[in-house]
């Protein structure tokens, strides 16, 4: 086995500032004697080619990042990078090339400065911190020097003094005065150096610089400045772009001025981080921070005016709902209010429940209730994106919405235009993002966040009522004959459904309790297990799994009685020896009633299944559970015939030996009971009663069970024995209806009694009689 720890991958920056894969293979460093000194070589895993060989310079600046990474560059145009398997073998190359230059391991870079004569001189007077900084005079011979002053990632304490120095020397002016010179005089190489020196300046990552450089008299030629890289052989012409291409839609008027400039702005600085500048190499990561944050605030300062313009907001909402309005206009108007929707979700999370309670106010949610049920889908798809924004921020404002909106066809309601378009948009992404909205809705602990508190039940009842029969149309038409379609489209639909409907298993309990047995649910579920695509079949198995993990009597009742488990058992069959998902999650599903001990169930499925369990062998799975289960019921046929008492139930509960009063009473073959006779609706609730209580109505027999009875389950020769016994009973008191069976005891019984020490309350109630 080749070793991990020396294992890596190679990569290289190309032009494009993108990384490039090029290969994995092993590392190792050594002396090369071409090379004259000590090398990193990266040998090919696949065919034992050198992807690398590289001389560790004295003099190069290697940086370890993540653990696990080494960056370094070579030449003007070649940056490298070792991403390493384990960190052990990072380690240990970091040491070596440390060891090289003599420096510490523990650094994280080897190089900070240039360690040239003539950049040591001209950055000893830089790197003295307790003095101010001397910028490079602001000359057009001294462009070039200015831009290797500027050049590289000078310590933070550095930083703070060159932008201060920046700053007071009106520095950033004068290079701009020096650009339309160059310009004027066609000095390409001058540009360059521009292009060069503003570029460190953005990666300076100051704030106070960014004020400068963005200010509107100025920002327009820094952009001018970006436009001549000298990697690229034509200046980019990002001015007459912004000027003659790009131009700016006033959807409505906005009266404040300031306002329109800082939209103008905005856009203009995002460009310049979007496109102009070039993606931050490893070494410069995170150094455009303080221009995202300048974009970030200009975006909060637009939100937070809009939000405060109440007739803005007013005339958006007003001409967005009016009937009159024409689809392009209102596309206008969508495409905006998405955009402003869009900005506010970036705001704090208090500032952002302030703007949508805003724009709520004014009628956001009837205009998305409103756009949903257009034909155009880049509306609806608008709308929808919106919604989830709105749910993801404040959901109580779309659930109070839901139960107020007043709608008297639910088909118009807003959760159900969304159910209907989930179910309608087929495999589109729209349906994933649908679903998971509606989960969104739906999840109880989100709820109950807003002013009322009474939200998650009032809710859930209104969904329930409203809501559930469109979710599950689809799965109840579709499993509505025995043959359905099992198209591909009809499948990732039924899916959704199913998921959605797991979703609720686990969050909603009594309200989806309800839903699933009286219509069904599990069954039509438990059908599209015949589907031949294989992602439905375990939805509907993991939706099956759910509710046998809630371990809830009701609901495996509900499966026994049902039958519940023989479609499972049959895709089990049909799967045959595959070793894939669907088997290991069937097997696992065993394996949670067996470790669990759900006796209900075991014995259901080892009575109804038990010669097939027996020949699953490559797991113990289903053997253990007929074990347990064989077990269980020689348990139970020893606790039958060592006889001697009978466990009474009765409508108040099981008489157990907890007292006087509650006693076991020893018998004999004679007993009495209660005048009512055994009637159908008490003989199931005393079979209930014992399944809940894990104990059951033992009657001794003096006599064994005749050899017919041995094989049968324990509980149907108890069911059979205690029919016949109380049915033939004498009749007592009608007016006792908790009176238990009164033992006659013989005289040899109260001798064994007294030998075997019964307790005196015992025999005060025997005497009693």
């Amino acid at each position: 086995m080749a070793n991990t720890r020396r294992r890596v991958k190679v990569y290289t920056l190309n032009e494009d500032r993108q990384w490039d894969d090029r290969g994995t293979g092993h590392v190792s460093s050594s002396y090369v004697e071409r090379l004259q000194g000590m090398s990193i070589m990266v040998r090919s895993e696949e065919d034992g080619s050198i992807l690398l060989e590289s001389k560790i310079q004295s003099h190069t600046a290697y940086q370890k990042q993540q653990e696990t990474l080494i960056v370094w560059s070579e030449g003007e145009n070649c940056d490298l990078a070792l991403s390493f398997q384990e960190k052990a073998g990072c380690d240990e190359i970091w040491e070596k090339v440390c060891q090289v230059q003599g420096r510490d391991p523990s650094c994280t870079i080897t190089q900070e400065i240039l360690d040239d004569d003539e950049s040591e001189d001209r950055f000893e007077e830089v790197l003295d911190t307790s003095g101010p900084i001397e910028l490079p005079p602001c000359e057009l011979s001294k462009l070039e020097e200015i831009s290797e002053f500027l050049s590289g990632v000078p310590p933070p304490a550095i930083r703070e003094k060159i932008a201060l120095a920046i700053e007071q020397d009106n520095y950033i002016k004068k290079l701009l005065d020096l650009f339309h010179m160059c310009e004027d005089l066609e000095n390409i190489d001058g540009l360059h150096h521009l292009y060069d020196i503003f570029k460190s300046l953005f990666f300076m990552n100051k704030p106070s610089l960014l004020e400068i450089m963005l200010a509107d008299d100025m920002l327009f030629d820094v952009i001018g400045c970006l436009e001549n890289d000298p990697n690229h052989p034509e200046p980019r012409r990002h001015r007459r772009f912004l000027r003659e291409t790009a131009h700016f839609t006033e959807v409505l008027p906005i009266t404040n001025a300031e306002l329109v400039a800082k939209i103008h702005q905005t856009f203009r600085v995002q460009y310049i981080y979007d496109v102009i500048l070039p993606p931050p190499t490893v070494f410069e990561e995170n150094m455009l921070a303080s221009l995202h944050s300048y974009i970030f605030f200009n975006k909060i300062e637009i939100v937070t005016h809009l939000q405060e313009d109440d007739k803005f907001l007013r005339d958006l909402f007003m001409e967005l709902n009016d009937d009159e309005t024409s689809e392009e206009r209102r596309m206008k108007l969508v495409a905006f209010l998405k955009e402003l929707v869009h900005f506010a979700s970036q705001l704090q999370v208090h500032h952002k429940d302030e703007f949508f309670k805003t724009v709520s106010f004014h009628g956001l949610l009837p205009a998305l209730e409103m756009l949903l049920a257009y034909d155009n889908k880049s509306i609806k798809q608008a709308a929808v994106e919106m919604i989830s924004q709105l749910v993801d921020i404040s959901p109580y404002l779309v659930r109070d919405f839901i139960m107020k909106d007043g709608k008297t066809q639910e088909d118009e309601m807003l959760v159900n235009q969304l159910i209907d378009y989930m179910i309608s948009d087929g495999d589109s992404g729209d349906a994933y993002q649908l679903a998971s909205l509606i989960k969104s809705l739906l999840d109880p602990e989100n709820m109950a966040l807003g002013p009322n508190k009474m939200e998650k039940s009032e809710f859930l009842s209104f969904f329930y009522k409203h809501s559930m029969h469109v979710l599950t149309a689809p799965l109840f038409a579709a499993t509505a004959d025995k043959v359905y379609k099992d198209d591909y489209v009809t499948s990732v639909t039924l899916g959704h459904i199913i998921e959605l409907l797991t979703f609720c298993i686990e969050h909603h309990t009594y309200h989806i309790k309800n839903y699933v047995i009286n219509r069904d649910l599990l069954r039509r579920a438990l059908a599209t297990m015949r589907s031949k695509h294989k992602f439905l079949v375990l939805n509907a198995l993991r939706f099956c799994r759910k509710i046998v993990g809630l371990k809830d009597e009701f609901y495996n009742r509900y499966i026994i009685k049902g039958k519940l488990v023989e479609p499972i058992i049959t895709a089990f069959k049909e799967n045959g020896n595959r070793y894939n998902l669907l088997n290991s999650a069937i097997v696992e599903l065993f394996e949670f009633i067996r470790v669990e001990d759900i006796k209900s169930l075991s014995s259901h499925v080892c009575e109804e299944y038990r010669q097939f369990f027996k020949d699953v062998d490559y797991v113990s799975t289903f053997k253990g559970l007929v074990l347990r289960y064989e077990q269980e019921k020689d348990r139970k046929q020893t606790k039958l015939s060592d006889g001697g008492y009978t466990v009474l139930a009765s409508p108040v509960g099981l008489f157990s030996s907890r007292g006087p009063n509650h006693g076991i009473i020893h018998v004999n073959s004679r007993f009495r009971r209660d005048a009512r006779s055994m009637e159908e609706e008490e003989e199931m609730w005393f079979d209930q009663t014992e399944e809940e209580n894990g104990e059951e109505a033992i009657v001794p027999q003096p006599d064994p069970l005749p050899a017919a009875q041995e094989h049968e389950p324990d509980f149907k020769s108890r069911k059979t024995f205690v029919t016949s016994k109380i049915n033939d009973a004498p009749l007592v008191n009608k007016k006792s209806p908790l009176m238990g069976l009164v033992d006659y005891p013989d005289d040899d019984e109260e001798d064994d009694d007294d030998e075997s020490g019964s307790s005196p309350a015992k025999r005060a109630r025997l005497n009693s009689t």
